[in-house]
């Protein structure tokens, strides 16, 4: 399943934000701040047991107004994209766990360290 997140400009963000795209770059991280420095083993640990697999992904046709979506193969947690902050948009991403014990579960992983975006 897949879960919106939607980007507006802010009016405090001047004229110069209305002429140009604006880049939003989305990722999955630890909730708990002091564990964050072992997310890249962590990643590391998901790469081996699922190579090919992603932890995020953008969902293309649900998303509105998005340019230039880029998936980046080494950055697993991590989704990027263009957007005008005079329209309307919605990036639909999907994360595939929700906690770093990976498990193929209807509901994603259900123990280890929960993961927020």
């Amino acid at each position: 399943s897949s879960a919106p997140v939607q980007a507006q400009s802010s009016p405090s963000a001047g004229p110069w934000l209305s002429r140009a795209a604006a880049q939003s770059l989305v990722r999955v991280v630890f909730h708990d701040r002091r564990l964050q420095y072992s997310e890249q083993q962590q990643l590391e640990g998901w790469r081996w047991s699922r190579p090919g697999d992603r932890i995020l992904d953008i969902d293309i046709p649900l998303s509105v107004g998005i340019l230039e979506p880029q998936i980046h193969p080494t950055l697993l947690n991590t989704v990027e994209f263009l957007w005008d902050p005079s329209r309307r948009t919605s990036v639909f991403v999907q994360v595939h766990c929700i906690s770093t014990e990976f498990t193929l579960r209807k509901n994603g992983g259900e123990k280890g360290v929960p993961f927020r975006i």
